[in-house]
């Protein structure tokens, strides 16, 4: 992978709630965790991404196998911290560096002049928002 320049988006959040559904013999989540430290290690580029199946129609749509849009994402950054990469590597994971690989120079960072869609938190996340930005733009609450 390293010498083809191969990025990888492991969407461990998936393969974490299959090995829990789908319970084959012999597969396990810590496979994938430990290949994604591999990568890691070698300095294969990760990126955070996951593999939503909530979508009207999804055959798991409804079942324990449903992996929301969103929430599935703080999830994946959580098993890549876990899998052994750092936490700031995670973070550009999920902003400059798939900013980068996709083109989009406009976002992926904070700074004057780039898009930014970012929730300020002080505390629980559920429950003390303290300001939104969308498209690089506050947000008034109501």
């Amino acid at each position: 992978m390293l010498k083809q320049g191969t990025i990888a988006v492991p969407t461990i959040t998936v393969v974490g709630l299959a090995a829990k559904v789908i319970k084959r013999p012999g597969s396990s989540f810590s496979n994938a965790s430990k290949s994604v430290y591999n990568m890691y290690k070698s300095g294969i580029p990760i990126l955070a991404g996951t593999d939503c199946n909530a979508a009207p129609g999804s055959p798991a749509q409804g079942s324990p196998a449903q992996i929301k849009h969103g929430e599935s994402l703080h999830h994946e950054l959580e098993l890549l911290v876990e899998a052994g990469m750092s936490t700031v590597d995670v973070l550009r994971a999920a902003g400059i560096a798939s900013a980068g690989v996709f083109g989009l120079e406009d976002r992926g960072v904070i700074q004057v002049g780039k898009r930014a869609d970012l929730v300020l938190l002080d505390g629980d996340p559920l429950r003390e928002i303290k300001e939104v930005w969308c498209s690089g733009f506050r947000v008034e609450r109501l």
